[in-house]
């Protein structure tokens, strides 16, 4: 059930894009496995260039695994989601999924503009993006606030200016006893 909501949504997304199915469909009858989380999925590529629930049994062609936390990764930081994917197999297949899935784009206006028109689709985007800019926002000075107090109001941290002036103190010291020490073997 859910490597079939997956791979609606990923033809979904792929019908939106013409030029990733064109490059899927010279792969057609290949199969991939994504590896992330408690459930692998098995997709295979049709002839349309579109994506479809693959047996399990059998070798892949491409395997993708994902980082233990590609769920957060792909809602805040697509981009460190790809870097961080691991891909085995063959190279042309991984590399046209690697281009395919790093550039579809959904287009949710165009989406909700089919059930509630263009004009409130566009504003009900607009929001969205205004929503997320906002959390975006209060978790990072959310993070920063929290930042201050360890180090700031609280002995959980050591201040970065108090880590500063300990590690300048060491290198004059160090600088120091090198100093002694030729002195003292002068006078030796």
């Amino acid at each position: 059930m859910l490597n079939g909501l997956l791979v609606r949504a990923l033809n979904h997304l792929v019908t939106g894009e013409s030029w990733a199915g064109e490059r899927l469909r010279a792969f057609a009858g290949q199969r991939v496995l994504i590896a992330g989380g408690p459930f692998p999925v098995h997709l295979g590529v049709t002839s349309d260039g579109l994506f479809e629930v693959a047996e399990a049994a059998g070798e892949p062609a491409v395997t993708i695994t994902l980082p233990a936390d590609f769920a957060a990764r792909l809602l805040v930081d697509r981009s460190s989601l790809f870097s961080a994917a691991k891909l085995a197999g063959s190279a042309d297949f991984a590399e046209t999924l690697a281009f395919v899935f790093r550039n579809l784009r959904w287009d949710a206006e165009d989406d909700l503009s089919r059930f509630v028109g263009d004009i409130a689709a566009r504003r009900l985007v607009q929001a969205g993006k205004s929503l997320h800019a906002w959390q975006t926002q209060a978790v990072s000075n959310l993070a920063a606030n929290v930042a201050e107090y360890a180090t700031e109001d609280s002995d959980l941290l050591v201040p970065p200016r108090e880590l500063q002036a300990f590690g300048d103190a060491v290198n004059t010291l160090r600088d120091d006893v090198a100093r002694l020490e030729k002195r003292l073997q002068r006078l030796s």
